[in-house]
């Protein structure tokens, strides 16, 4: 299913971006309003407004990680904020009390940063991901960002771009030159927990259906089982998931595999009491962790990851596969190892993003 806007809200100053261009051509029949600045306070409407702005922040950031655990070094592209496919447990909920979709219209700029940031940058591989504060592909089809990002990351020698999605927007990725340097990912959870806790998001055959496409047009592909969940038949459950997986992709071209167990800030505790009454995500015992997030207990923990690496790694032996923001304990008691034992997180994955 594709995201469509009941209404567009639109700042004057960037009527002649090419976004806002782009999103009005494509976008017909849909009321729109001009506004001189939208503010920060506006009215929520449950994902049903887009609103279009200037942004005047920075685009190009590190992920929020702690010294705490082991952080993956990722680097975030911050095109817009919001998503509207109603997953219970996402924590833009704590971040965004507001719930209007946003898209930063100054494009330009946005790319000038970024290709700043690539040429001073000293780093040697640089990760960039877009789906940190948004679904990566949820607009694509209105905005077509990936025809200008996708080229954009096929020219750069030391960088990759990965576009995380629950969705199967991926339709014009087809036509673009990528070079190998665009990972298409996707969050993974078994049928049961998209039909409970992502009722807006693409069914698991659909992801996996479009992983697949996105193979045979020559993208690498990962995925994310962030957050895993900690529910009753939980092994049955990711079991199921792995196994239709590698029934519709090639192991070989994946080039991670991420494990993370349910994990939020306090203040989403009584955001997600409110807004899904019914949801049995909290029913597990929680424990505060040294970045302050409210965490399954280690034990079961260890439990989830070692469970899931097993089942991965018996399938194909050569996978990328780590933990995100996990202790040295929690990685040895797991996997048998710390990242720190084979160069670091942020080396393991370098290596494996332009391999």
């Amino acid at each position: 299913m594709k995201y469509r806007p009941e209404r567009l809200v639109i700042e004057k100053e960037v009527a002649e971006s090419p976004l806002v261009k782009r999103i009005l051509a494509t976008s017909p029949g849909i009321p729109v309003d001009w506004v001189d600045r939208v503010q920060e306070d506006t009215v929520s409407e449950n994902g049903t407004v887009l609103e279009i702005v200037r942004f005047r922040g920075r685009f190009v950031k590190p992920c929020p990680g702690t010294r705490s655990y082991n952080c993956c070094g990722y680097q975030i592209l911050n095109f817009g904020i919001q998503c509207n496919l109603g997953c219970t447990y996402c924590i833009l909920q704590a971040y965004f009390p507001n719930s209007n979709l946003r898209l930063f219209a100054n494009t330009n700029e946005m790319m000038q940063e970024l290709e700043e940031h690539l040429l001073n940058s000293p780093k040697p591989v640089h990760r960039i991901g877009t789906g940190e504060f948004t679904d990566s592909l949820l607009l694509d089809p209105w905005t077509s960002m990936s025809e200008v990002l996708v080229p954009f990351f096929a020219r750069q020698s030391k960088a990759v771009l990965e576009l995380k999605t629950k969705t199967t927007n991926v339709d014009l990725l087809e036509s673009l030159e990528h070079g190998g340097h665009t990972i298409v990912a996707w969050s993974l959870n078994p049928p049961q927990v998209i039909a409970e806790e992502e009722s807006g998001a693409a069914p698991l055959e659909a992801r996996l259906e479009a992983a697949q496409r996105c193979q045979e047009w020559g993208y690498r592909v990962a995925f994310h089982f962030d957050p895993l969940l900690a529910y009753p038949g939980w092994q049955q459950g990711y079991q199921e998931v792995v196994d239709r997986l590698f029934s519709a992709v090639d192991p070989g071209g994946i080039a991670w595999i991420s494990l993370g167990t349910l994990r939020f800030m306090p203040s989403l505790k009584a955001v997600i009491q409110q807004r899904y009454p019914n949801t049995s995500i909290l029913d597990e015992e929680f424990i505060p962790g040294l970045d302050g997030k409210l965490r399954y207990f280690r034990d079961l923990r260890v439990e989830m990851y070692a469970y899931l690496n097993e089942l991965l790694l018996g399938i194909h032996k050569d996978l990328c596969v780590y933990l995100c923001m996990e202790s040295d304990d929690v990685w040895r008691q797991a996997f048998g190892f710390t990242p720190a034992e084979r160069g670091g997180l942020s080396a393991m994955l370098d290596r494996r993003a332009l391999s």
